[in-house]
């Protein structure tokens, strides 16, 4: 049976655990305090649920990651020969990535690439926390309600625009000729532009520019709920404004800290749009090698390893730093 064949069988052993699910919240019908699942939704809404979640699970998430993953294990090969003698499994394409193929020697390239993303990741989250977290705590403790409208109306508005657009809205405000260098240059700041995009200024600022509101809406709802008799304790005890947010906030919004920390550095690592048009020359982002190897090269089993790659990394640091703050992952969903 061909591995590429064993994917498909997947949405079988969702749909028994799906039914195995069924089955013991029917054993619980005997509580009189206990309403089953079609009881509280009623049996036209329950079926739709079930089938949009099914659909959603199965063909948006499950199916196409673990083709990927299958894919990865599978030599590049013509149509005509796929599912053939020479389709066999193999970690070639994984091997790639340490070992070029072309000359055996070590793949500083596309390891210094994949070393680049998540260092300038870590860097986009850490920029994206330090401009968040003040306007966070602004907006949940200190503003007034008019005040909070207004800078949300502010955060959302621009996000009416593509993403694409405001790439390119960047890199013209930030070119050798853009309106930035020629306001430092008018103003006698510089003698000449200054190479914001040779340079990754661009590319960070874009990244950071792109997923702001990821980040600011978890921090948001994580102080929003904390009492202010709190704070206002803490104050009266003589706490400087730096230990209440160091002993009090902090520590109360760790959730919301975690989960706008992980959203921001995931959707950094694997951004496509911002480092093409935002990159100098010599920028070489991971997602651009993964999307060359899928639709330049039409290598795909190497590009699925890739991203295989990339996304193992982007997980097991993401749980590490859950584990180092202390937070679960239940939490960070809340």
């Amino acid at each position: 049976m061909s591995s590429r064949f064993v994917v498909f069988l997947i949405p079988l052993v969702v749909i028994a655990i799906f039914w195995a699910m069924s089955r013991a919240e029917n054993k619980l019908a005997h509580d009189p305090t206990h309403k089953g699942f079609f009881e509280r939704n009623g049996a036209v809404l329950g079926v739709t649920f079930i089938l949009l979640v099914a659909f959603w699970t199965l063909f948006l998430v499950v199916l196409p990651y673990l083709y990927m993953v299958v894919e990865s294990f599978h030599p590049k090969l013509p149509p005509a020969q796929r599912g053939g003698p020479d389709d066999v499994l193999t970690i070639a394409q994984y091997k790639s990535f340490f070992i070029n193929p072309v000359d055996d020697k070590l793949n500083t390239t596309h390891i210094y690439a994949f070393v680049f993303t998540i260092i300038a990741s870590v860097a986009v989250t850490a920029v994206n926390f330090a401009i968040c977290y003040p306007l966070a705590y602004y907006m949940a403790q200190a503003g007034t309600a008019q005040k909070v409208r207004l800078i949300m109306l502010g955060l959302i508005v621009p996000y009416w625009v593509n993403e694409i657009l405001r790439a390119f809205s960047l890199r013209l405000l930030l070119a050798s000729r853009g309106l930035i260098n020629q306001a430092l240059m008018g103003l006698g700041i510089t003698s000449e532009p200054i190479d914001f995009l040779g340079n990754n200024v661009g590319l960070y600022v874009g990244l950071s520019y792109a997923y702001l509101l990821v980040m600011i809406f978890p921090l948001y709802n994580a102080i929003e709920s904390l009492d202010k008799n709190q704070i206002e304790a803490a104050r009266d005890l003589g706490a400087p404004w730096w230990k209440i947010h160091r002993d009090v906030v902090i520590p109360y919004a760790k959730p919301g800290i975690a989960s706008g920390c992980t959203m921001v550095f995931m959707l950094a690592a694997g951004s496509l749009a911002a480092p093409q048009f935002l990159g100098g020359p010599s920028t070489l982002w991971f997602t651009s090698i993964v999307y060359d190897f899928f639709f330049q090269s039409f290598n795909w089993p190497r590009g699925a390893a890739y991203a295989f790659i990339l996304l193992a990394a982007c997980i097991a640091f993401v749980m590490l730093m859950l584990r180092l703050f202390k937070v679960s992952l239940g939490e960070t969903i809340k």
